[in-house]
């Protein structure tokens, strides 16, 4: 089993930029898939990006070029680095885990406004 803590989250102006981090509670050095997802209110959670244990990463459309993902294996955290941040971008940050079965933080507000 994995657990995942988020934390970073919280309220931004237009065009500013915040780090989430997602602390897993072993190792994950052979935790192929890890990623973000977030859920707007009254949309469905979808993808934000996904970074593979070799450092492959991958995007949704609408974060490309201005979020970045990215791991670090020895203190067992992912980030996810958002620059750029727009009131679209407002919502509930989800880190998960694929281990074998989806693992799932608690989640972490992030809310982009004037």
């Amino acid at each position: 089993q994995v657990q995942l803590v988020e934390s970073g989250g919280g309220l931004v102006q237009p065009g500013g930029s915040l780090r989430l981090s997602c602390a897993a509670s072993r190792t994950i050095l052979n935790i192929n898939a890890m990623g973000w997802y977030r859920q707007a209110p009254g949309k469905q959670r979808e993808l934000v990006a996904t970074i593979t244990s070799s450092g492959s990463t991958n995007y949704a459309d609408s974060v490309k070029g201005r979020f970045t993902i990215s791991r670090d294996n020895a203190k067992r955290t992912v980030y996810l680095e958002m620059n750029s941040l727009k009131p679209e971008d407002t919502a509930v940050y989800y880190c998960y885990a694929r281990y074998g079965a989806d693992y799932w933080g608690q989640g972490t507000q992030v809310t982009v406004s004037s």
